[in-house]
């Protein structure tokens, strides 16, 4: 059997292929599926001496010191030098893989909304049980990377296709379903487990929304085709863009640094850097369909923003605006507008309809049930006299066993706020009161006035 030797990094990619699932759920059992398969096909200092055909304990014993416990407990801190002492952080980030733990947490962060990954880092990776382990050798199985006959397990001889490498991207452009990773985590399970048909028929299929007119289809796909090309050179060139802006009402030009491309609520964004249409933040995201023209420039045009130029020559190429940074962004607050200021929004539901339709369901990280007494408590720290007295005199004629929420959500005024989030408060009308920020309060009451309006004017009519 010709020797096949596993180097892959333990990059968020991988992981989740390697999670076939949710990787928040996962994310320990797949790190250590990683150190598996590094110990099993890894170079010669890593690679265990092993036969070829081998049973857990034989692995057991060739990976942890001696005095492993070969029971069913969890290991002690019986030996400094076993490796089930290293924590996760230790098996991550050191010099054999040359991976940067910030930047690794940032993606992380990115890929599956974890925002504090301290403390799953500390834990000890291999301090569980035998039957933990040996269900990782499961896993590995049912995944390809090991055969199981005769109870024993045996190595591959070729491995099973994941996620590319830089080195093997170069080679491909083929996409599988090993690679939808930018998918939803728990989507990106539905697709793995799903993608091929079942007895001939398929049984999973994926609906969204795309509002975007069919007269811009052909425009839409060839942005898309320019920005991959414009992302394959090194130094990726800032670009001019041609807009027709809904916010400022009327065509104009803007010069940025295209970071990535996002599908959000029915349709494909630009995520730049560098001018907004208003000229009033350095991020935008500019939508597919609404771009006329692009034009690439060059980094040492004179054209450059200021600020955009200033960043490009303090920054090394590397650390240019980065999609990390804007999912980043988004985990702090909810809505898709990552640029706008965020302020805490504190709503109450009725119980029933609360209970049906949002408890329990994933919002935004920052979304979460509060008591009544924790809303009072917000008001009277959040919220400044004179509207401190109004909310806290409207509070106390709404009922404490109503359903609480507080979230950050991206809005400064009327006029800058994210307008997926404001659709999603008009679809939970009536059963959602927004109780601060103030000035969204009133927005929102003015919006139902009028709409009261449309459906109560009345009208005189004339019948025969």
């Amino acid at each position: 059997m010709s020797e096949l030797v596993f180097q892959d990094l333990p990059q968020v990619e991988l992981l989740q292929w390697l999670a076939r699932g949710s990787l928040k759920q996962k994310l320990l059992r797949t790190i250590r599926l990683w150190v598996w398969l590094r110990s099993l096909y890894g170079d010669r200092q890593e690679r265990l001496a092993l036969d070829d055909s081998f049973t857990y304990a034989e692995w057991r014993d060739a990976f942890f010191s001696s005095t492993h416990t070969k029971g069913e407990e969890v290991p002690s801190l019986h030996d400094p030098d076993c490796p089930c002492v290293k924590t996760t952080q230790e098996w991550l980030f050191n010099e054999k893989t040359g991976v940067v733990a910030h930047q690794w947490q940032e993606s992380l962060m990115a890929h599956t909304g974890i925002t504090d990954s301290r403390k799953v880092l500390k834990r000890r990776l291999f301090g569980i049980t035998r039957r933990s382990l040996q269900g990782d050798l499961e896993v590995l199985a049912d995944l390809g990377w090991l055969v199981y006959k005769n109870e024993k397990y045996y190595r591959v001889n070729e491995f099973p296709q994941r996620p590319l490498t830089p080195k093997d991207e170069a080679e491909s452009n083929k996409l599988g379903v090993y690679e939808l990773n930018f998918l939803h985590d728990d989507l990106v399970g539905f697709a793995q487990n799903h993608f091929h048909k079942i007895n001939g028929v398929q049984r999973f299929f994926l609906k969204v929304d795309y509002v975007v007119p069919r007269t811009t289809l052909d425009a839409v796909d060839d942005w898309q085709y320019q920005l991959r090309e414009l992302w394959a050179k090194t130094p990726v060139p800032p670009i001019k863009l041609t807009y027709t802006s809904a916010k400022v009402g009327h065509q104009l030009d803007c010069i940025v640094y295209p970071v990535c491309i996002y599908y959000v609520q029915r349709a494909v964004y630009l995520c730049a850097y560098g001018e907004s249409p208003d000229k009033q933040s350095e991020w935008y995201n500019f939508r597919l369909d609404r771009i006329q023209k692009m034009i690439p420039l060059s980094w040492d045009n004179s054209g450059l923003p200021l600020n955009l130029c200033q960043h490009y020559q303090s920054h090394t190429l590397h650390t240019l605006p980065s999609p990390d940074y804007i999912a980043v962004e988004m985990s702090k607050a909810w809505g898709f507008d990552f640029y706008l200021p965020s302020q805490l929004m504190l709503m109450r539901f009725d119980r029933d309809f609360g209970d049906r339709y949002v408890k329990g369901t994933e919002r935004h990280e920052t979304f979460e049930e509060i008591s009544y007494q924790q809303a009072q408590n917000l008001i009277k720290q959040k919220i400044k006299p004179p509207e401190q007295q109004a909310l806290l005199k409207i509070l106390a004629n709404r009922s404490p066993q109503d359903a609480y929420y507080q979230v950050f959500i991206r809005y400064q005024d009327e006029k800058y706020r994210d307008n997926n989030v404001i659709m999603r408060l008009r679809a939970w009308r009536p059963q959602c009161e927004v109780l601060f920020p103030y000035e969204l309060r009133q927005s929102i009451a003015a919006d139902v006035a009028k709409e009261f309006q449309l459906y109560h004017r009345t009208c005189d009519f004339s019948y025969e």
